[in-house]
């Protein structure tokens, strides 16, 4: 089984004002609400490529229940814990001329919440994979990947880490099975800029050594590469499309990856469809379907 964890969930709230006044009464043309969140969005593109999994994280208040409501209303899985104080976020997102955020930042979660997470993540068998994925709150302990991993160490799991900086790399030592940053989060890792494939490896080989199986490296517009545990490289140019909306690109190409890699026991083949799923979702308003992964699979053979 796969499960993902979305420490910090959120609804997203996606507006549409076509010449945004600030200080002024705007009305939107267009409006849309999607359940947000790294985690979930891996969740949410497994579903879609054919894969049961189950999402785990927290919710509040009436809007953690409409996340629940939505995140079952795409035939998801989800075993969320209640938090008693304040409420799951609303992320608002406005397109205009220029694009703005204003992220909320969720409840309160207490001790006895982590430690019901916990509890359900000590119920993980051998062989399960575990996705986590994304920010933390600030009221959470900036160690808690590396502390899920230190408590699942001998489980014989397969982790998936997607975060920055700390959040990462402090979870090296514990060998997660694939960790996914993009170039500059990259780069930040080490203080340096990395703009060419060339530097790509060098660096992800470095994470390698610090403990990291397989580094994916997202880079968006000029492709991506794929440092695995066995040795070999992979890289791709990025299939050519129109970029709609960049959100979840990274998280679908988690879930791609992943897919692949259950489906044909393959880097090769887990790279190729990691990289099309994270395509076709930039491709589109909403995450990636199957159907738009396989279209993208077929036509782009030539970029691998």
């Amino acid at each position: 089984m796969i499960y993902t964890v979305t420490f910090n969930p959120s609804l997203d709230y996606i507006v549409t004002v076509p010449q945004f006044v600030c200080g002024r009464v705007n009305r939107t043309t267009e409006e849309k609400i999607f359940p947000g969140g790294k985690g979930i969005n891996v969740s949410m593109v497994l579903k879609n490529l054919g894969l049961e999994n189950t999402a785990l994280g927290f919710y509040a208040g009436f809007t953690g229940e409409e996340l629940k409501r939505l995140v079952e209303e795409k035939g998801i899985c989800e075993d969320f814990i209640p938090v008693r104080e304040g409420m799951t976020r609303i992320n608002v997102k406005l397109r205009s001329e220029q694009e703005s955020e204003i992220n909320g930042q969720g409840p309160a979660i207490a001790a006895e919440d982590i430690d019901a997470l916990y509890a359900k993540l000590e119920r993980l068998k051998e062989g399960d994979i575990l996705v986590m994925a994304g920010s933390i709150p600030d009221v959470m302990p900036q160690t808690i990947y590396m502390d899920i991993m230190k408590r699942l160490a001998g489980k014989n799991l397969k982790i998936v880490v997607d975060a920055t900086r700390d959040l990462l790399v402090n979870v090296l030592p514990y060998h997660p099975f694939l960790i996914k940053p993009n170039n500059h989060e990259l780069g930040e890792i080490f203080g340096v800029t990395i703009e060419d494939k060339a530097k790509v490896v060098a660096y992800a080989r470095k994470l390698q050594e610090k403990g990291a199986r397989n580094v994916l490296v997202s880079m968006a517009g000029a492709g991506a590469v794929l440092v695995a545990d066995d040795g070999s490289v992979f890289q791709a140019k990025a299939p050519k499309g129109r970029v709609v909306n960049s959100v979840g690109a990274g998280d679908s190409m988690v879930a791609g990856f992943l897919t692949g890699y259950l489906k044909e026991g393959s880097y090769e083949k887990a790279f190729q469809m990691g990289v099309c799923t994270g395509s076709a979702s930039a491709f589109s308003e909403e995450l990636a379907t199957r159907a738009e992964v396989m279209e993208l699979l077929m036509a782009n053979q030539n970029l691998f």
